[in-house]
């Protein structure tokens, strides 16, 4: 039976292009229903998009197979937009007024409309992270109905490239795929990972990427600080290829034998690792590599968390996530390095989910697509409404005629075409599979039985068919 209810979201992160689908339940947990996924590396660079056109492939690719396991048609999707530009600046508008006034609603909209003609140079101002009101000399959060002479906004202006944003609503143009809504991909990870406490007490999450590393920090229940630098886990795996190996393998065995705390002389640890061609690489050098950019990344990320003027604030410490966190004592190598006492890693969303567990694994890969996924508040279907005609002083219903949601827009409907066309084709090429595996069988089996035949009974038939001979012989004698 075809799902009509449901929200869909796509991830453009640093390495791979990631679509899901599901529900949210009422007890807050989340049902998958649908899971895709398209390599990304050759043309989505630190979160930037580099080739418009591969990237409409392969965003069509995604809506094409989550329609594929949905058996019915995306209308829109939600978009998380992140990548190396995404960074905040404060900003504060003043006003003085003439005389000692509440202030009113209009005021303040008066105030963030100005906060938004900022003059910024080749950036845009993606969303606005509201802070506090200064009226006279105190501080408030919800000014209106208060008394004053004077007002200032204090804002955190989330900004970005403008190619950041034009890129990316290009590449879904292009690929017919409508936007329900622009997400800041960092801060939907931030309420799907944080707890009210962590947000509110003050705490810093640092999502360790494929190639960048995104610092958001909290306060008071306030976004107060977000930066991305351009270094990630796939810096790490990078270097470990100039021990001559290749880049899949160099991942594989930086998971496995990576060690941030790694000690050449402990007697549990391996001296060497074993790899595909047969060679050994010594576990010192390998961590030694390791060792290096990670002190780099982790240096970065403890000057970005000085610079926000709230490392001494962080009274529910720093969190880790995201994929470069799987890396071994990344935690204790961050203590060591920063002197931040709480440190703990979250491998999965606070939301319980259900389905698709071998798509989305405990490991902090897929935290922010499940982020977007879990922010996502309308139904992406592409629904189908039918309409009863009544004839005049007559009582019958008349055929009912489809129109979707998008007022018959061409565009969407080619693309609802071409899904159920990929689906056909796929379900065709199934059934090809399966004709040739059959025929291979077949063949398979002819050929045993002429080799059979060519060797002749084996020495259990022959020796079967003798005593049978000689009993049939004795019979025939008496």
């Amino acid at each position: 039976m075809a799902t009509t209810d449901f929200i869909a979201a796509i991830e453009l992160s640093s390495s791979k292009i990631s679509g899901i689908a599901g529900k949210k339940n009422s007890d807050g947990s989340i049902q998958v229903l649908a899971c895709a996924r398209e390599n990304a590396a050759s043309f989505i660079r630190k979160g930037v998009i580099y080739n418009i056109d591969k990237t409409a492939q392969a965003l069509t690719s995604i809506i094409n197979k989550l329609e594929g396991q949905l058996d019915n048609s995306i209308a829109k999707v939600y978009v998380g937009i992140g990548g190396q530009s995404l960074r905040t600046v404060k900003n504060a508008v003043s006003r003085e007024l003439k005389e000692e006034n509440i202030i009113s609603q209009e005021l303040i909209d008066e105030i963030c409309d100005e906060n938004l003609d900022v003059p910024l140079m080749d950036m845009n101002i993606l969303d606005v992270a509201p802070q506090e009101f200064k009226i006279d000399n105190n501080m408030y959060f919800d000014p209106v109905g208060v008394a004053g002479k004077s007002i200032t906004g204090h804002f955190l202006n989330i900004v970005a490239r403008s190619s950041l944003k034009k890129n990316l609503e290009h590449s879904f143009e292009q690929a017919k795929i409508e936007i329900a809504d622009l997400f800041i991909a960092p801060i939907t990870l931030a309420n799907a990972v944080l707890t009210e406490t962590e947000m509110r007490s003050g705490c810093a999450l640092i999502d360790l990427g494929a190639d960048t590393t995104t610092i958001s920090i909290y306060k008071n229940n306030i976004l107060r600080y977000l930066n991305v630098i351009p270094l990630g886990g796939s810096n790490i795996t990078h270097d470990i290829t100039s021990l001559q190996i290749e880049e899949t393998e160099a991942e594989q065995i930086k998971l496995k034998f990576g060690d941030l705390l790694y000690e050449g002389d402990s007697e549990d640890a391996s001296p060497v690792c074993e790899l595909e061609d047969g060679r050994s690489i010594d576990l010192s050098d390998l961590n030694n590599i390791i060792d290096a950019r990670a002190e780099e990344i982790l240096a970065n990320v403890w000057n970005q968390l000085q610079l926000s003027g709230y490392d001494d604030k962080l009274l529910s410490g720093v969190v880790l996530t995201g994929g470069g966190s799987n890396l071994k004592n990344l935690e204790d190598a961050f203590r060591k390095r920063t002197k931040i006492e709480k440190v703990k890693t979250v491998k999965f969303v606070r939301n319980t989910v259900y389905g698709f567990s071998d798509f989305l694994k405990k490991d902090g890969m897929e935290n922010s697509l499940l982020g977007l996924l879990a922010a996502g508040n309308e139904n992406c279907c592409l629904l189908e409404t039918k309409s009863v005609t009544q004839p005049e002083s007559i009582e019958v219903l008349t055929y009912s005629k489809t129109v979707d949601i998008f007022n018959d827009d061409e565009a969407l409907k080619e693309q609802a075409a071409a899904a159920r066309a990929a689906k056909l084709q796929r379900e065709k090429e199934e059934k090809e599979r399966k004709e040739l595996e059959r025929k291979e069988k077949e063949r398979r089996e002819k050929e045993e039985k002429k080799k059979k035949k060519k060797e002749g009974p084996g020495w259990f038939e022959k020796t079967f068919n003798k005593i049978s001979n000689e009993i049939f012989s004795d019979d025939d004698m008496q």
